[in-house]
């Protein structure tokens, strides 16, 4: 009998006979929950704005990734046509997902700024091979979208916040930095926005608790009172 009251909480939430009357099934995977703004997903490799590669080929990414799942060797640009800025460019570039612990420490030690994490973290690889991508499938697209790839679940703006916590504007934790832009812009977003200030943050997350111990506490009356009018 005691897998019965296992299944006693599922049919509980489905006609919300508990306390707080909330269902919190959602109908995945057609519907989806929203994902936290610093959640840590698939890596993209950006461009500047003028279509340049950001990545420099310097391998600090792959020299700090504590799973040692990062792959890079530089090349010298060539002077005619060349793929980034600076002198060299990533000439290589690999990530094995399978190890991959999503920590971020490769888009903190990038000096371009050209690693950052998407939203996306619904992937799955019928052979070991799909799980290391290469760079031209992390390199965005000539419009700045990250590539789709046939395992990769992609929902609409996914893309937009990517790594937003290092997007954070107190540098140092100085707060007279709040609001300030210090990270350039790139293909197909332009500038992207940074993080509001913490103190806006707590007070949005605390309104939003305020709220929802309100509207608890009216339904609690509204039952004893033999549920409403």
């Amino acid at each position: 009998m005691g897998y019965l009251a296992g299944f006693a909480v599922t049919f509980q939430k489905m006609f919300k006979w508990t306390p707080s009357g909330e269902t919190v099934t959602v109908q995945y995977p057609k519907d989806k929950r929203p994902k936290p703004e610093r959640l840590h997903g698939r890596h993209v490799l950006n461009r500047y704005e003028d279509g340049m590669e950001k990545c420099i080929g310097c391998e600090l990414c792959a020299g700090v990734c504590p799973a040692k799942c990062i792959y890079v060797r530089g090349a010298d640009n060539p002077p005619d046509d060349p793929v980034s800025p600076g002198e060299r460019y990533g000439f290589v570039y690999e990530i094995n997902f399978l190890r991959c612990i999503h920590c971020d420490l490769c888009v903190e030690a990038c000096p371009t700024e050209a690693i950052t994490e998407s939203k996306l973290f619904e992937f799955s690889f019928t052979n070991r091979q799909d799980a290391i991508y290469t760079k031209s499938e992390l390199v965005v697209g000539d419009d700045g979208r990250p590539q789709h790839l046939p395992w990769e679940d992609w929902r609409d703006g996914e893309d937009i916040p990517t790594s937003a916590w290092m997007r954070a504007t107190a540098a140092h934790g100085a707060a007279i930095h709040e609001g300030e832009v210090a990270w350039s812009a790139e293909l197909g977003y332009g500038t992207r926005a940074p993080e509001p200030a913490q103190s806006d943050a707590d007070l949005s997350r605390s309104l939003v608790s305020e709220v929802r111990e309100a509207d608890s506490g009216y339904q609690s009356s509204d039952d004893a009172h033999g549920g409403g009018h």
